[in-house]
């Protein structure tokens, strides 16, 4: 029995039904291939795991499936570098996307032209990669930098015991970089480094309306001189003027995105309840919104959620009557009349509408960060999102 790597066939998709991992949708789907998918690629330099896995599904968050991983693997997928050639392999009753030089489940591929349980002769190989090259990120990396390394969203309590700029050196009004300010709140075992904050506005939710955090505007960094009962700081660069007033927080750890897409839950839901103060009136792809579910509610980094706008209540408009001089059509005046007088204009609510998908790429513990990314509409506010 020949062993051999079956091709992706142009122009078809996928209708076998996929035997999905324990984690991921309770309703198997078949796993669509996208059309004229590669059988061959290989990874370059600003590739994204989002836009490889829109080269071979129609659906990109099923990228998980594509490699058969299971959840744990999802939490820590396989490194992918530029230079790397990926195989679409039809081979087995499921398509599996794998590394070439990699054979079915993670083993060595026969050399074509062996058969099953025949001997094969292995030879030593080198394989050459950069070590200074950085894994290709989930998202593109660009649009959300600012919103990995900054709080930007604090729970009110923590916010408001956070230390608090009380004075600027010759008694001055605003700060910048290099200029000396004093704070009340640090201890000798405090860190050196802080990040410095305004608050700006809460995050009510629309239903339940809990406050579920306050968003802050990030000023700038700043070090410690000198711990006392007042602390002495320097600021080290300023984004905006800083005034006495403003709070210090700590810089959380960067989040290295290193997760796969993969669909929310299936019963997942929640609301568009913010974007950032850059975005100026309509919220299009590739900007950033706030969603009303947080860690609280399962949210994980790399869940894809389907984004939908409520659907409209409308009345049937009336019709002009007939100019016809088919008597039973003279008396047609609306829409309805014809089957049920009484239905004439009444309300009729439309469906929901979907219209793009967004990427959870940060999480809090009542909200979360998500990229837009696809829309046929611009985004608005208490717009809702679902599991795709």
């Amino acid at each position: 029995m020949r062993h051999s790597i079956i091709s992706a066939a142009l122009g078809l998709t996928l209708a076998a039904a996929l035997v999905l991992p324990a984690w991921a949708q309770d309703e198997e789907k078949p796993l669509e291939l996208a059309d004229n998918p590669p059988d061959r690629y290989v990874v370059v330099k600003g590739d994204t795991l989002w836009g490889i896995s829109k080269r071979y599904l129609k659906s990109p968050w099923r990228w998980p499936d594509l490699w058969g991983m299971n959840k744990d693997e999802v939490k820590n997928p396989h490194r992918i570098y530029p230079g790397n050639v990926l195989i679409l392999d039809l081979s087995g009753a499921t398509p599996r996307l794998r590394m070439e030089g990699e054979g079915p489940g993670g083993v060595v591929a026969a050399a074509p032209g062996t058969g099953v349980g025949s001997t094969v002769k292995l030879t030593p190989k080198i394989r050459a990669q950069q070590v200074d090259t950085a894994p290709i990120p989930s998202i593109p990396s660009t649009a959300i930098e600012p919103f990995l390394n900054r709080p930007l969203i604090v729970d009110a309590s923590e916010f408001r015991d956070a230390p608090r700029i009380v004075a600027a050196q010759e008694n001055r009004v605003v700060m910048g970089a290099g200029d000396t300010a004093f704070v009340k709140g640090l201890t000798a075992d405090s860190p050196l480094v802080w990040q410095v904050y305004r608050a700006s506005k809460p995050l009510v939710d629309p239903g339940t309306k809990e406050v579920l955090g306050y968003e802050v505007i990030y000023l700038g960094d700043a070090r410690v001189r000198e711990f006392g009962e007042v602390t002495t700081v320097r600021i080290l660069r300023a984004r905006q003027e800083i005034t006495v007033g403003d709070r210090l927080v700590l810089a959380p750890p960067s989040d290295v995105l290193a997760y796969v897409p993969h669909a929310a839950p299936a019963n997942a839901t929640g609301t568009v309840i913010s974007a950032p103060d850059t975005v100026i009136a309509e919220i299009s792809q590739q900007q950033v919104i706030v969603l009303n579910r947080g860690a609280r509610d399962g949210v994980e980094v790399g869940n894809v959620y389907a984004l939908y706008r409520a659907g409209k209540t409308v009345a049937p408009r009336a019709l002009p009557r007939s100019s016809s001089n088919e008597v039973h059509r003279s008396k047609v005046e609306t829409v309805y009349s014809e089957y049920d007088r009484r239905n004439q204009n009444e309300p009729v609510l439309l469906p929901d509408e979907r219209y793009g998908l967004t990427f959870v790429f940060r999480v809090f513990e009542k909200v979360s960060y998500a990229l837009v990314m696809s829309a046929s509409r611009p985004v608005n506010l208490q717009d809702t999102v679902r599991a795709p």
